[in-house]
């Protein structure tokens, strides 16, 4: 198979002669940090099969380190910085605020912090909403709610040269944006059209996916939490079944296109029998149907869970052309018309049976951070202020190989991550719940 061609080039403003507040080494083992330089990277693909591989060092294809520069491009006494959240909610949004406010003022001394109110529409006029001055007294304790102090909402990404234009009007040069793939789309189309006018625009994404699916993303914030949370939700489906007569627990996860939170919890509870994913089609009638070896189980064992993403099994449902404000295909309800068609066929056997359906998405997804991801938002946003204070633009914080890295935001929103069904995470999602490794009759 051909190769992926890669390029991480970071896109600056110019040439940073700012001496940075941040009192920081050069030195090493003087017991105290040392700043990051330009040229550390780290490397992308490590993976090597036999000698057929060699590990590239070219400078496109290696990821520039995060981390605060001995010299920055911005004078903090003259720097305006602006916060969006975009999309869905998310656990972890106020804590990645709380970081990027905190790190502005505290570590750089930048007063003038402004968050946009109810997404990229907060920047249009017609909209009328204020911003909000944040402060560390206004956010110091904003970490401990779910939600967003700011407000989100989906689309208007596109109205680009509209949100150029706020930005100049506001004598804004840093913006941050908190969001997912059409939120990043919107910050690599507005980086352009700074560029295009000549306006020195900082713009750094922190990648926000509860779904787990940007692509050159080790991990997205959110999505640990949610996972803990379903693993909760799951517990008490299985507890449901397990007390009823041929009870049925059928779980609806979020996972439009990615079933990564479903692989996980199944494999954080052992408890799932079934596990349904966008990335692995499956027919529910046949022989090897999910019907079919639903009954086995009942039949077996006397109680069963599912558990399904919510992009899985849309070929089943009827076929919708709607689009949301963002662009995404409309889903249908996978997780009722499983409840209805189990319902039915088992009705049909003349099996006795309770069937117990819990969606637990908007609750998930409006919880607080837990402690794990409420540190990683932490560093997520204390290394989007050292980018943007260095004039980095165009550019995304992420997590690969477990360090802190900076990725340009065209790469990451070209794909989407999935889950592999020929890769170890999918292997052991089926060998946990003991499933059938394909349920599709031909």
């Amino acid at each position: 198979m051909k190769k992926e061609k890669l390029n991480f080039a970071i896109d600056t403003l110019g040439k940073c002669t700012v001496p940075s507040p941040i009192s920081l080494s050069k030195e090493e083992d003087d017991y105290i940090a040392n700043y990051v330089t330009d040229d550390q990277h780290i490397l992308y693909d490590i993976a090597v099969t036999g000698n057929k591989q060699s590990l590239s060092l070219d400078k496109q294809r290696l990821l520039e380190r995060a981390g605060p520069r001995e010299h920055i491009y911005f004078d903090p006494a003259k720097a305006r910085a602006a916060i969006v959240t975009c999309g869905g909610l998310c656990p972890g949004l106020n804590d990645v605020i709380r970081s990027l406010v905190m790190c502005l003022w505290y570590r750089y001394g930048v007063k003038w912090i402004y968050g946009i109110k109810y997404g990229y529409r907060g920047f249009l006029p017609e909209f009328s909403f204020p911003c909000m001055q944040l402060t560390p007294e206004i956010v110091v304790d904003i970490h401990r709610q779910g939600g967003t102090i700011l407000g989100s909402s989906r689309g208007y990404g596109d109205r680009t040269e509209d949100i150029v234009d706020a930005l100049e009007r506001m004598n804004i040069n840093i913006l941050f944006t908190i969001g997912g793939d059409g939120t990043q789309r919107g910050a690599c189309a507005i980086t352009e059209e700074a560029q295009k006018r000549n306006f020195k625009l900082s713009v750094v994404g922190i990648p926000k996916t509860i779904d787990n699916d940007l692509s050159f993303i080790q991990k997205s914030f959110g999505f640990e939490t949610a996972v803990s949370s379903a693993v909760g939700v799951v517990s008490g489906a299985h507890v449901e079944a397990r007390d009823a007569v041929n009870g049925v627990g059928i779980v609806k996860v979020m996972g439009r296109e990615s079933g990564f939170i479903a692989a996980h919890t199944a494999l954080a509870m052992n408890d799932v029998n079934y596990v349904l994913i966008p990335e692995v089609p499956f027919d529910l009638q046949g022989e090897n149907g999910l019907l079919k070896h639903l009954e086995q189980r009942l039949c077996d064992r006397h109680h069963a869970v599912i558990l399904v993403a919510e992009g899985a099994g849309q070929n089943l449902l009827k076929k919708n052309n709607e689009v949301d404000a963002s662009g995404n295909k409309k889903l249908g309800d996978i997780g009722l018309f499983l409840k209805d068609a189990i319902t039915k066929h088992l009705k049909s056997k003349n099996i006795d049976s309770t069937i117990r359906y819990i969606d637990p998405s908007y609750i998930i997804r409006s919880a607080p951070a837990n402690p794990n991801d409420s540190l990683y938002c932490a560093r997520l946003g204390a290394n989007a202020v050292h980018a943007a204070m260095a004039g980095k633009t165009g550019m995304l914080i992420s997590l690969i190989h477990n360090r802190f890295v900076h990725i340009p935001i065209g790469p990451a929103v070209s794909r989407k991550n999935r889950v592999d069904p020929e890769e170890s995470l999918w292997r052991d999602v089926v060998e946990a719940t003991g499933q059938p490794v394909l349920m599709k009759n031909g």
